[in-house]
């Protein structure tokens, strides 16, 4: 009776989704205490038809979104060079500007579009990335955009941008009571959003493999839970798993060879691993309990999961190799969704305290916890594959929406989407 209390539970809020046709939208609520201060001027361009996408608005975008940096506003900009031979650094100077992103874009006679873009330093008057140029196709001006955002913060911050990465979500539309479910992926900001999968059943736990190109989902069929592998480019689909009783959050391996996954086969809810080219299972836990959940490691050494076999649920560590199981939460009434840092260094978990649901982040050396969010309903946490911010579902105004945090807890925006409610956010790895 317990088991099917919780999962009630945890497919609940799935059933009162409702329709998001259009992008994510960004909405930016704080940002660190000490923004770098930067300018990126419109890239230049002679041409004579409108560009396909305003490639310094993006760059700009990206970076305010990273609450690390202040764009100067262009209203403001003393001058819009293209070129470093016409940057006059005193106009940075005058607003204050620490840095500069200037570029152009040219029209070639194949019909593909060069891009150029440089980051200048105003206080040496040197340049920190000499011009650089990207030959695009008009469809790939977001994807160039990305890219330049990603070095840019990267030479200076000296951590790998997210900006190029991609997110899955879960969204439904029509009628509440019988809502069309859409697994969709998108850009990191929400923009060009596309239908993976549509059932008129539940859609759960999407999951990247780490090369990016596969994902593996939970799809209900005549309300049976079944586990697919799905190839993005292709859209070829594989069922994996459906079994009698639950088959559920399925989880890739480091290395892409297996997927963790719960099933409840053997009358009740275990961890069991999948290799995918032998298509052996292999039981992980063996407890009267729930577990569930399950996240690997970066290393591939051990497993977190979900366990409610103290009392209430809280994460647990299994060795993959010896299947000992340690306890690793214990503050919270209870702790959920747990995954790890790509350094392993931290625990992201739902932490549940006075009917209020965070996200908690846990300091693996020290055990200190850390609440990451101010709102009451947070869920599916998903971390960046630089390990700088966490993706999570959320209840905004009535609504489900997805939201971001920095794992200092900072940077905060939100990403609502135009209709509707949205839920099960999963961030990309990087892409190859």
């Amino acid at each position: 009776m317990m088991f099917k209390k919780w999962i009630a539970v945890l497919f609940t809020c799935i059933f009162f989704l409702n329709a998001a046709k259009a992008q994510l939208v960004i909405e930016i609520t704080s940002g660190a205490d000490q923004l770098l201060p930067i300018a990126v001027v419109p890239f230049g361009y002679q041409g004579f038809e409108a560009l396909p996408e305003d490639i310094a608005q993006i760059v700009e975008d990206d970076l305010s979104r990273s609450g690390l940096f202040q764009p100067i506003p262009r209203t403001s900009m003393l001058s819009m060079p293209s070129k470093a031979a016409d940057v006059s650094y005193r106009d940075w100077r005058v607003l204050k500007s620490d840095y500069v992103v200037i570029g152009s874009v040219q029209k070639l006679t194949t019909g593909q579009f060069r891009i150029g873009f440089e980051l200048l330093n105003v206080l040496t008057q040197k340049p920190v990335q000499q011009y650089s140029y990207l030959d695009v196709s008009a469809r790939n001006f977001r994807d160039a955009a990305h890219y330049i955002s990603d070095k840019v913060y990267e030479l200076l911050t000296g951590t790998r941008g997210a900006f190029s990465t991609r997110i899955l979500y879960v969204t439904a539309e029509g009628d509440k009571a019988a809502p069309t479910f859409k697994l969709q992926v998108a850009d990191a900001d929400g923009h060009r959003p596309q239908v993976i999968v549509e059932s008129k059943e539940p859609i759960l736990s999407p999951s990247w493999s780490r090369n990016g190109k596969d994902i593996a989902y939970v799809m209900f069929r005549n309300r049976r839970p079944s586990i697919f592998i799905q190839e993005l480019a292709t859209g070829t689909r594989q069922q994996v798993a459906q079994f009698r009783g639950l088959n559920g959050a399925p989880a890739w391996s480091p290395d892409g060879s297996k997927l963790a996954l719960v099933l409840s086969k053997d009358n009740n809810p275990e961890l069991y691993t999948l290799d995918l080219a032998t298509q052996k299972l292999e039981r992980m836990t063996n407890h009267y309990s729930i577990d569930t959940e399950p996240s690997w490691e970066p290393d591939g050494k051990g497993i977190v999961f979900t366990s409610d076999r103290g009392g209430n649920p809280q994460i647990y560590r299994l060795d993959v190799g010896s299947k000992r199981v340690e306890r690793v939460t214990f503050e919270g009434d209870s702790n959920t969704r747990a995954s790890m840092t790509p350094d392993g260094r931290y625990l992201v978990t739902v932490q549940k305290y006075d009917s209020s649901y965070h996200i908690a982040l846990q300091d693996m050396k020290n055990g200190r916890v850390q609440i990451l969010t101010e709102t009451y309903l947070d869920e599916s946490p998903s971390i960046a594959p630089n390990g700088s911010m966490v993706m999570y579902a959320t209840t905004y105004k009535g609504k489900g929406i997805l939201a971001v945090v920095s794992v200092d807890g900072l940077v905060k925006y939100r990403l609502p989407s135009a209709e509707g409610d949205v839920r099960e956010p999963s961030w990309s790895p990087y892409f190859k």
